[in-house]
């Protein structure tokens, strides 16, 4: 509604029989146009600066992916500081809060991870998973807003996210393995629009400098 794609008409008319049984009498149709429209929000597009962070990102995607959640103890941080120094050179990421400790890891780790930890530290654990790697520029840790772009579009494709980790210029989106399709589709989406937009911004800036050396 706030973008102008629904029918304001057409959306009061399917709503019409839900108010109409909620209130328990009918409802005149034009009430609740007029609703809808002091409903309606102001869409306001993504900055600039969020807009060429998205469309210099890069979509990497890591399949076979492992994932174990622990108990925060002091044992299970100094078995997780052991594997982080044993395992540097492989895909191992971890993120803390304030009870518990999650690992995303190569699922060819997952056995000798898994026999680092006790079974009564388990939180949950899986191996059906795929990790989502957002590469972005450096711009993007003093650009506020550009990873609720990136969780929207995979949201709005109904695709749960099973855990996130953001380290520096990276943002790491893990989701089930039957959905990375769809994940990866959205994001490349997103960043191929943002890409456009870009070129035509510069094709602009470049024939307006243009015009002014001409005159």
């Amino acid at each position: 509604m706030a973008r102008d794609y629904a029918n304001i008409s057409a959306v009061s008319r399917m709503l019409q029989p839900r108010i109409s049984e909620k209130l328990g009498r009918e409802v005149n149709i034009e009430s609740i146009i007029t609703s809808m429209k002091r409903l309606r929000g102001v869409y306001t597009p993504a900055s600039k600066e969020i807009r060429e962070v998205i469309g210099e990102s890069v979509v990497n995607v890591r399949t076979n992916v492992s994932k174990v959640s622990v108990e925060k103890t002091r044992k299970t941080v100094e078995a997780v500081s052991v594997m982080l120094a044993s395992y540097q050179h492989d895909f191992l990421h971890v993120s803390e809060s304030i009870s518990s400790i999650t690992l995303i890891f190569d699922q060819k780790l997952h056995k000798r991870i898994r026999d680092r930890l006790p079974d009564s530290v388990i939180l949950e654990e899986g191996d059906d998973y795929a990790a989502i790697i957002v590469q972005s520029p450096t711009k993007i840790r003093t650009t506020p807003g550009c990873l609720i772009n990136f969780y929207n579009q995979i949201a709005r494709r109904h695709v749960n996210i099973e855990d996130t980790v953001s380290c520096h210029t990276d943002t790491i989106i893990v989701v089930k393995m039957k959905e990375v399709g769809k994940a990866f589709t959205a994001l490349t989406d997103l960043i191929s629009e943002e890409r456009k937009w870009l070129e035509s911004s510069e094709s602009a800036r470049h024939q307006e400098a243009l015009i002014r050396q001409s005159v």
